[in-house]
């Protein structure tokens, strides 16, 4: 069974991203499953905080959500085109301490999605990601691509995706991701 855990990068209650990662959780392949690990009660990270304090549960949750996956798939929303800060300090969290950054991140499948009500999905905020995950040493796969624009016409206002066409991309963007996951396994 190929694990994968999902994380959206959006913390409002019916968001896009949030529904774009409970779609994907259950259009997953057989074979695969995905579960999900929150952002929401992460601090803004802080070295002062972290030295005194250690790692926040909130963090220490999320880290051993991916550490214990075989792959990660990240949920991102696109801020001022690129990623939203809150996401990124999240995964700046689960790097930390940078010694464990192998543990977590090191030679992970990861891929990115993301959802937008812009004309140009997450492209930016997308491309904006792959230095992290090069610098995290993570293995991303590139050979699909799934951006949501318009992202107000494809979902309800409970953040549910309700656009079939979008519906159907995802379910073989998430074919390809378990398959991708699976190679890498062994």
């Amino acid at each position: 069974m190929v694990s994968i855990v999902g994380v959206s990068g959006s913390l409002r209650r019916h968001s896009f991203n949030g529904g774009l990662l409970r779609a994907a959780a259950k259009a997953m392949p057989a074979g695969s499953a995905l579960t999900t690990a929150s952002i929401a009660g992460v601090p803004l990270y802080n070295a002062d905080d972290e030295a005194a304090q250690g790692i926040p549960a909130a963090v220490a949750a999320l880290k051993e959500a991916i550490a214990g996956a075989d792959g990660l798939l990240l949920v991102t929303p696109e801020y001022n085109n690129g990623i939203p800060g809150v996401f990124k300090n999240a995964i700046d969290w689960a790097s930390r301490p940078a010694d464990d950054i192998g543990r977590v991140f090191g030679g992970k499948p990861v891929a990115v999605i993301g959802a937008s009500p812009g004309g140009f999905g997450t492209l930016l905020a997308q491309d904006s990601w792959l230095s992290v995950l090069r610098t995290l040493g993570t293995r991303p796969w590139f050979e699909g691509r799934l951006l949501v624009s318009r992202a107000g016409a494809a979902f309800d206002a409970q953040g549910n995706l309700t656009d079939d066409t979008v519906a159907e991309r995802l379910r073989g963007f998430l074919a390809g991701f378990a398959a991708f996951v699976e190679r890498s396994r062994t």
